[in-house]
């Protein structure tokens, strides 16, 4: 009977440990009184993935299924367009990028377009066979020259509109989950396994790998405004580095909230606060460099994963997610 009694005390100190200790994490956050962001329909439940503009009111936005939209109202509205591509191939447009009137379009499988014409008309470029991987990241960079970077960490560049490419790094960096390229034109990719992480710079032959600093898988990774790196990785924790050029060093995870949902991007809007989006609608906001966070009201109605958000040099912003969901930045 005492053994019992011993049992059944240990059991009830163990539940109220855990009652206790589980008060310690953070498993909802504070709404904002107010969101500065707008739903846009854009009548489509395909996914959006990417959107650039020509100038300040005319863009394009593309995703899955061959989705290519057209504004011309700085993104307040969109319209779809078509493409002359075969109508057997479901073709995923995975980024978009302009210079001026000259715009580039990657898509998976092996698709790459080319306008002069402020997208009034796409011409197809043939890629070779021989390109390792699939087209995944495009950058135009001034009049008929474009960089391109594949999903195993291939990067190539024209200066001929694409006529010709050269290889700018000698060894690929291997399957990759997550590519981003800096301004400076260095690159930072996540493996396909989330379990390590590599750093390219221009005029370096190889790519760098370096292992992830928690146990917790990489989701996704990306540059600062000033350059500096940030991380995103499983178990919803955010990582900052105050030195890209040191990427072993990294701060303390933060962990908004735990509530079942991972992040999937992050972006600094023009005021320089931290917007952090994933899972079930999650759309987090951070005034004070990721030390409190708000819950942002309008995001939290979307029936959505965020995977994506863009802030552009000219102040417009947008969050893309899943199912055709967009919210466009109104300050």
């Amino acid at each position: 009977m005492q053994r019992l009694i011993s049992q059944l005390g240990a059991l009830a100190l163990s539940l109220l440990l855990a009652t206790g200790l589980g008060g310690c994490v953070s498993t909802s956050l504070p709404a904002a009184s107010a969101s500065p962001w707008q739903p846009v329909d854009i009548h489509t439940k395909s996914n959006p993935l990417d959107l650039a503009f020509s100038d300040g009111q005319h863009g394009f936005l593309v995703g899955s299924n061959r989705l290519i939209l057209e504004t011309n109202d700085g993104g307040a509205s969109w319209q779809e367009r078509a493409l002359d591509l075969p109508a057997e191939e479901n073709f995923r447009l995975i980024s978009i990028d302009f210079s001026g009137d000259e715009g580039w379009i990657v898509g998976q499988p092996g698709l790459l377009l080319h306008s002069t014409d402020a997208g009034q008309s796409w011409s197809r470029l043939f890629l070779d066979t021989k390109l390792p991987g699939e087209p995944y990241l495009v950058t135009a960079l001034g009049r008929s020259t474009a960089e391109l970077a594949t999903n195993v960490g291939a990067v190539y560049r024209t200066s001929d509109a694409g006529n010709s490419w050269q290889a700018e790094v000698e060894d690929a960096a291997g399957s990759v989950r997550d590519l981003r390229r800096g301004s400076d034109g260095q690159y930072i990719s996540v493996s396909s396994l989330g379990n390590f992480f590599a750093t390219w710079n221009p005029g370096e032959p190889v790519w760098t790998p370096h292992q992830r600093v928690s146990s917790q898988r990489l989701q996704s990774m990306g540059f600062q405004p000033n350059g500096n790196l940030w991380m995103l990785a499983r178990g919803a924790q955010l990582r900052f580095n105050a030195d890209a050029s040191n990427p072993e060093e990294w701060s303390k995870p933060v962990v908004p909230i735990t509530n079942g949902y991972g992040y999937l991007d992050m972006a600094w809007d023009p005021n320089g606060t931290i917007w952090t989006g994933g899972g079930s609608g999650t759309l987090l906001s951070s005034a004070d460099g990721g030390k409190t966070w708000t819950r942002d009201p309008v995001g939290a109605q979307q029936p959505t994963n965020f995977s994506h958000i863009a802030f552009l040099p000219d102040g417009k912003g947008f969050v893309l997610g899943e199912r055709g969901s967009l919210l466009r930045w109104v300050g």
